[in-house]
């Protein structure tokens, strides 16, 4: 997929979004936030590129990519009681960052307001923080630690990852 190919997906997107914002629709977007501040977030539909550090995200056995990473979350998942499937971590994966581990938003609110959106799944700091799941690198952009702590939260506020459908 071109450039040009993606940015003409991203307007689309972010046209449609608008549109739902507009009738009242956006209420029922996840952002992956506490529940405290998703209030101030409004959806996202849009990562760029950033260079980042990518520590641990493979273990012996598992390959470092989308399906080895996805497969490796799922297993601290099942240990740790955390629900979730492969294809809904994958569809939520792809429409958030495309499959790019060093994605970061750097248009919306939280990234003007200095906390942009990062990972595989397009987590904020404060989210990743407060749904950091133990035996995880502690690094926003590590894919593993990046798909766990979003499915926790996800979990948290919405029964599963599995549940999540719109823009985060």
């Amino acid at each position: 997929m071109t450039m040009a190919t993606r940015t003409r997906i991203a307007r689309l997107r972010t046209l449609a979004v608008t549109g739902l914002a507009t009738t009242g629709a956006a209420a029922a977007a996840l952002t992956l936030m506490p529940s405290s501040a998703q209030a101030a977030e409004m959806p996202q539909v849009h990562a760029s590129v950033v260079k980042a550090s990518n520590t641990s995200a493979t273990k012996a056995g598992s390959g470092n990519n989308l399906d080895g990473w996805i497969k490796q979350s799922l297993a601290i998942m099942k240990a740790k009681g955390i629900p979730g499937s492969y294809d809904g971590l994958k569809r939520n994966i792809m429409r958030e960052s495309g499959g790019n581990p060093n994605a970061q938003n750097n248009w919306d609110i939280n990234a003007k307001n200095g906390v942009p959106s990062k990972g595989l799944l397009q987590v904020i700091s404060p989210t990743f923080n407060a749904y950091h799941v133990a035996g995880t690198a502690h690094n926003i952009t590590d894919p593993v630690a990046n798909i766990t702590a979003a499915a926790n939260y996800a979990a948290h506020r919405y029964g599963s990852i599995d549940n999540v459908n719109s823009a985060y």
